[in-house]
């Protein structure tokens, strides 16, 4: 039985039959075996029974030591969201484990998702030695990490983190990891901090699906003169899911000289009902060449 069926398994006693199909299908657990939270949503026709779903989380997951409710949506330039403890201790840093990655963060100040980790293990394989990568919007550093981690041949990382709070902790699991060398952590907004490695890249991650199109001008400049890859998040919804990302790259790839010949198209995550957030790798070429 998955963790889903058994969770409203336990709640058959708690909560009416009529509201039982309404039980959240997921939620996120951050942290490790030795200690972890739980992040969960919970519709409002069910808030009177949010401390009983949340007293059922921790009796599934032995390792949480904390039921929190999302209260918001994600708002600001640090992509943040307001939280509700339901049950356990008031503990919001943890540290959180995905593919032999040690991640310490507190998920109260800094954007996290660890729902992403497979994704985040797709991009790492397509590195290859000897690359330079540009990651902006690197948060506490998991893309980075991920790459620096899979294929220690890579020659540089760099990656640009905007809130203060995350960037420290970035540099934090960097020593953690014991990649320093490997990835140089950037603190600032990536429309003046990219400049300077302008030309230098040979691959280009933007796992910012909300705006990343606003800084495709400093992506095309990063790669190097012949070129590279550009991954690209963005919103998209069901009935048309990569035409306007392909617009996008195609515009600004026609403004910098460049052609672009998608190499992957795919769904990442579902955001809201028909909303997914979805990934265009494309490769980028000086036009004439192939």
């Amino acid at each position: 039985m998955g963790p889903i069926m058994r969770l409203r398994e336990l709640l058959r006693d708690n909560i009416p039959p009529e509201l039982l199909s309404k039980v959240p299908s997921s939620f996120d657990v951050i942290g490790s075996r030795e200690g972890a939270v739980a992040i969960v949503e919970i519709p409002p026709e069910l808030q009177d029974y949010r401390v009983a779903i949340a007293k059922a989380i921790v009796k599934i997951h032995k390792n949480v030591k904390a039921v929190y409710e999302k209260k918001s949506g994600r708002t600001g330039v640090y992509r943040l969201r307001e939280y509700k403890l339901l049950v356990g201790d008031r503990i919001t840093e943890i540290i959180h484990k995905e593919h032999g990655i040690r991640l310490k963060l507190d998920f109260t100040k800094v954007y996290f998702s660890p729902r992403e980790a497979t994704e985040r293990q797709r991009i790492a394989r397509q590195v290859k030695p000897g690359e330079f990568i540009m990651v902006m919007f690197a948060g506490i550093g998991p893309y980075a990490l991920a790459i620096a981690k899979k294929q220690p041949g890579v020659k540089r990382v760099v990656a640009i983190e905007i809130n203060p709070i995350a960037y420290k902790y970035m540099v934090e699991n960097i020593k953690l990891n014991k990649l320093e060398g490997k990835i140089i952590p950037v603190l600032g907004d990536v429309r003046v901090k990219a400049t300077r490695w302008y030309g230098l890249c040979d691959r280009v991650i933007m796992p910012l699906p909300k705006g990343a199109y606003l800084f495709l001008d400093q992506a095309f400049k990063c790669l190097k003169p012949e070129g590279g890859v550009i991954h690209f998040y963005h919103w998209a919804s069901e009935d048309n899911l990569f035409e306007e990302a392909y617009r996008l790259l195609e515009r600004v790839s026609i403004l910098h000289g460049y052609s672009i010949r998608i190499l992957d198209a795919r769904i990442v995550s579902p955001y809201a009902p028909r909303i997914y957030k979805v990934c265009m790798d494309v490769m980028v070429y000086p036009n004439g060449f192939t």
